[in-house]
């Protein structure tokens, strides 16, 4: 029986289980709306992208039984004008703002929890880590979720082991893509990831076997470790994250892959501001690189998004940012921001591919709304073209 009968016969019995005390108990409904402006101006293009999208997502889950509790959730994304390629729309003349139209099922799964594990069926939203590998996307407004299984467990204090098998990604860019394999992907992954939290901080193992059965030479299995933490010092507090892995190809991937990938990121938290410091390489031997392709992939080397797909010579990204909150008033440590700065190289032969600014203002707005002004700043050093990008945002959730 393929998953998604799975899915279809677990959230059935589901329902009808829901349905019997659905007088007692109605359940919990869900929303979120985001607007957003997204302007690209790309030195490849000879026109600027416009792109005005509004989201609307609803969800509702309810428990019943003995730890049982079933959830659906619905996203609707609208284009407002076309002076962008969504991806779907067909206006390649313009740069890519990947926000397509779409009307889709965004979760439906069924899980039980119990007091030291818990399992989940269905399609669902996976967060691991810090999502460097595995991730939902939320900077977009169609995220990305995933078929899956995921079982978890914490057999002692401290010690929580997440193992999760993949039958296929829907990816950010929506049913209406007009490249297929930029709609989703049928995978056959196993994730496993053990955490342990102590004293030291928190150390991370994990083994990532990626077969993508759409496009081989994507599937690669992926063995690393992580280890956060902060430490007091004085008034100001220390905190640090480290990381290490080695991708190899996988599950008949024709291509000879052994790349290498490590993280090393102090921060420094005084006086009201976080300072931070990172070096990340991906590496790459000129034919192959680390990839990620299930990650958050906005979130890291820069929010010009230049690069999702890791160079065939790999990437050496040395960083810095500083982040606090200001404002006085019903303002007051309300007004967040956040300036960063990264420096790109070539991890294979070290040539220069170019530098980025980000900066980002948050803030809260009237009848519980929020605002995000954001800005991206990256110039080419040989790698791609100049660009720029602006985003202007306002969202809501209920509850």
């Amino acid at each position: 029986m393929t998953l998604a009968r799975q899915i279809a016969l677990a959230l059935g019995c589901a329902a009808l289980q829901a349905a019997g005390a659905a007088a007692a108990d109605p359940g919990q409904w869900t929303a979120n709306l985001r607007y957003r402006h997204e302007s690209v101006d790309d030195a490849a293009f000879a026109r600027d992208a416009s792109a005005d999208t509004l989201r609307l997502r609803l969800g509702w889950s309810r428990g019943f039984g003995q730890g049982w509790s079933v959830g659906l959730e619905g996203e609707g994304v609208a284009e407002i004008g076309d002076d962008f390629n969504s991806g779907a729309n067909g206006r390649t003349a313009y740069p890519l703002v990947p926000d397509a139209r779409a009307l889709e099922l965004n979760q439906a799964w069924l899980r039980w929890r119990g007091e030291r594990g818990g399992a989940t069926l269905g399609r669902q939203r996976l967060l691991l880590d810090n999502q460097r590998f595995v991730g939902n996307v939320g900077w977009r407004q169609n995220e990305q979720t995933y078929d899956a299984v995921l079982l978890e467990a914490t057999p002692r204090a401290g010690l929580t082991l997440r193992y999760a098998w993949l039958d296929r990604v829907h990816r950010v860019s929506g049913d209406e893509a007009r490249d297929p394999l930029a709609r989703e992907r049928d995978l056959d992954a196993h994730l496993a990831n053990l955490a342990w939290q102590g004293g030291a901080g928190t150390l991370v193992g994990y083994a990532y076997l990626l077969e993508d059965q759409d496009v081989a030479t994507a599937s690669t299995r992926t063995l690393g470790l992580r280890w956060t933490g902060e430490r007091a010092l004085g008034a100001a507090k220390l905190g640090w994250a480290l990381e290490a892995a080695r991708q190899r190809d996988h599950a008949g991937n024709p291509r000879d892959i052994d790349a290498d990938y490590f993280l090393v990121e102090p921060a420094l938290t005084a006086a009201g501001l976080t300072w931070k410091l990172g070096w990340e390489q991906l590496g790459g031997d000129g034919a192959n690189a680390f990839q990620t392709p299930l990650a958050t992939l906005h979130a890291f080397n820069g929010w010009a998004d230049k690069f999702v797909v890791t160079p065939a010579n790999g990437l050496d990204d040395r960083y810095g940012s500083v982040s606090g909150k200001f404002g006085s008033g019903k303002l007051e440590g309300k007004l967040g921001w956040t300036v960063a700065f990264h420096d790109f190289q070539a991890d294979r032969g070290g040539a220069d591919y170019g530098r980025e600014w980000d900066a980002s203002l948050s803030f809260p707005l009237p009848a519980g709304f929020s605002g995000l002004v954001k800005l991206a700043d990256y110039r080419s050093d040989g790698f791609a073209r100049d660009t720029r990008k602006l985003w202007l945002q306002v969202e809501r959730s209920w509850p």
